[in-house]
Parts: C-alpha cells; sequence; structure tokens
C-alpha cells in the first residue's frame, strides 16, 4: 500500500505539500504544518456527502489523522489548505516519521534540517 494523503475518503490528494515540523525539546511532543499550494482537491468532483473533514495520513500501518484543517480563499477563489497533526508523545512521533519516510520515498521528497 502507498504512502497517501487525503481530505475526502477516497480521494487522493495529489498536490505535495510543504510541510514544516517541531519536536519539543525533551522529544515527548511535535506539531507538523503541512501546507498545499492550490491543492488538487481544489479541483475535484466533489459530492455534498464527501465534504473535507479532516486530514488523513494513510499506509501500510494505517491512518493518521487531524481536524485542524483550514482553507485560504483570495478573491473568493480556494487557494492554499493548511494543516497541523500534533503529535503527543514519542511513539506518535515515530509513527508519524515512519509515514513521512514511505510518503518522501514515493514523492521524492528530501527533508532539509532547519
Amino acid at each position: 500500500m502507498r504512502a497517501v494523503i487525503q481530505f475526502i475518503r477516497g480521494v487522493e490528494e495529489t498536490t505535495i505539500p510543504i510541510i514544516n515540523i517541531t519536536r519539543s525539546t525533551d522529544g515527548s511532543t511535535g506539531t507538523a504544518t503541512f501546507i498545499f499550494e492550490d491543492a488538487s482537491i481544489f479541483y475535484a468532483v466533489v459530492k455534498p456527502q464527501n465534504e473535507i473533514t479532516g486530514m488523513f495520513l494513510i499506509d501500510k500501518e494505517g491512518t493518521l489523522s487531524t481536524r485542524d484543517v483550514n482553507a485560504k480563499f483570495i478573491a473568493g477563489k480556494p487557494r492554499t489548505i493548511q494543516a497541523i497533526y500534533i503529535m503527543k508523545n514519542a511513539e506518535a512521533w515515530d509513527r508519524f516519521m515512519r509515514f513521512m519516510e514511505r510518503y518522501s520515498n514515493e514523492n521524492d521528497l528530501t527533508f532539509i534540517r532547519a
């Protein structure tokens, strides 16, 4: 199974996001901010029953999700989607990083340390 991001279950987001990751100094918590410029979901045929209810990170281990998703509109048209995923412990951090490794490998992304 491929690592994918979805905003509507069953509809894969094809736009590659900018992802900013921070971790607490003791390693117990972390935050990942995803920014999708001109997200493909804006152009998908969306039915009323398929509204955006969150961001779903799906891979062979299962699904990580967040409901903290916001769209930015410019001149009445959707421009970006921002989603924040919070990791509340070291296990959640490790799980998220495993997803990111799979997602990065499949989309030729690189990690740049600040």
